[in-house]
């Protein structure tokens, strides 16, 4: 019988909430039934924001807005049930990801941690149905990096016989799932997606984001930036590798910008794009040189620019929007969250230890039940 399952998704970029409702038949087939997408308030995105550092009175402040996440959440899903005219209770489950503000697997002790912001059992209380959350703690206890989860949903909904592929999820910070023609399966983070473009943009123009990328496309790209950029060691690390706001911020990138103080924000802002495009293109030559196809998805899909860019720098290569496979690039995060709630609910490993490194296939998440 087709089980209904709602996935729920914030990324490192903070601007909101994406809650997907999905059908699933016994067999793991999909189909997305509904999409909304609702921002945070201001006060909580700059809470949010500001977490990702030790700051005063963490513990108090964290545990407020995992409350405020959880609410958020609420919403979210009471506008997608409406939307789609579903009752809660019919619905198996909801995944739920919460606000990453630290993620830091394999560090300091050996096992390090993930750290993601969600009050689950108040999320289950509000909304009256099962919620998954906690979807990262498993793969890094079995010495995963606890990322990126999604590779196995996107080899689910993508894959194709013969065909080597690449999905690439340009939110915040980018990864590659990598689809080879022999059905093998790998990915890992690859470096910065919108995260820096995002935090310039908003120091300079105001705006929380570069709407299809028209700034940066304005300006030319400045090598010598590009080249220290690039030197990122990161980037060069063989997978399995993670990475997020722990590495991707203001301090990182104010250190590379040390000695290029009169050089014009338009052509750091071209350049930082350019960055994103070639820590992608590196990643797929480096580890899937055969790719025919590269699908994009997360809201680089619709920053025109960063999509020429990509174009240009993989020659031969289709690249293209996940909307031409089937599934909007703004659905497939939240889609492969209700995909893992379905997987747990089903008694499913939803990770993939040839992508996070973890020592076997795990279950991913815990349960709070509505009732």
């Amino acid at each position: 019988m087709p089980s209904l399952c709602i996935g729920l998704m914030s990324g490192t970029s903070l601007d909101g909430v994406d809650a997907v409702l999905a059908q699933f038949s016994a067999s793991g087939g999909m189909a997305v039934l509904g999409h909304v997408h609702q921002a945070f308030a201001p006060p909580l995105r700059a809470e949010l924001l500001a977490l990702n550092r030790s700051g005063a009175d963490e513990l108090h402040r964290a545990a407020l807005a995992a409350n405020a996440v959880a609410q958020a959440y609420a919403l979210a899903i009471q506008a997608l049930l409406g939307a789609t005219g579903r009752a809660a209770d019919s619905v198996c489950a909801v995944g739920a990801h919460g606000q990453t503000v630290r993620h830091r697997p394999g560090e300091f002790d050996g096992t390090g941690y993930t750290a993601q912001l969600l009050n689950g059992a108040l999320l289950a209380e509000r909304c009256g149905i099962d919620v998954v959350a906690d979807l990262r703690s498993r793969d890094v206890a079995a010495g995963g990096q606890g990322a990126p989860l999604v590779p196995a949903f996107h080899a689910a909904v993508f894959g194709q016989a013969g065909l080597a592929q690449a999905v690439l999820n340009w939110g915040g910070i980018g990864n590659i799932t990598l689809l080879a023609a022999d059905g093998a399966v790998s990915g890992f983070d690859c470096g910065p997606g919108n995260v820096l473009l995002d935090l310039w943009c908003e120091r300079h123009c105001g705006t929380p984001f570069d709407e299809g990328g028209a700034w940066a496309a304005q300006g030319l790209v400045h090598e010598r930036l590009l080249a220290r950029l690039l030197d990122e060691p990161f980037l060069h690390r063989s997978p399995p590798k993670s990475t997020g706001r722990d590495l991707f911020h203001a301090d990182w990138l104010a250190q590379r910008l040390d000695g290029f103080g009169t050089l014009a924000p338009v052509a750091v802002q071209a350049t930082l794009a350019e960055f994103s495009v070639r820590a992608a293109a590196l990643a797929l030559q480096a580890h899937l040189p055969a790719a025919q196809r590269v699908l994009v998805c997360g809201g680089g899909a619709l920053n025109n620019d960063l999509m020429a860019r990509l174009t240009a720098r993989l020659p031969g290569v289709a690249v293209a929007s996940t909307a031409s496979a089937g599934l909007p690039p703004l659905q497939v995060e939240a889609a492969a969250f209700a995909w893992l709630a379905w997987a747990f609910v089903n008694g499913r490993p939803g990770n993939l230890p040839a992508v996070t490194g973890a020592a076997g296939l795990r279950r991913l998440g815990c349960l709070h039940p509505a009732r």
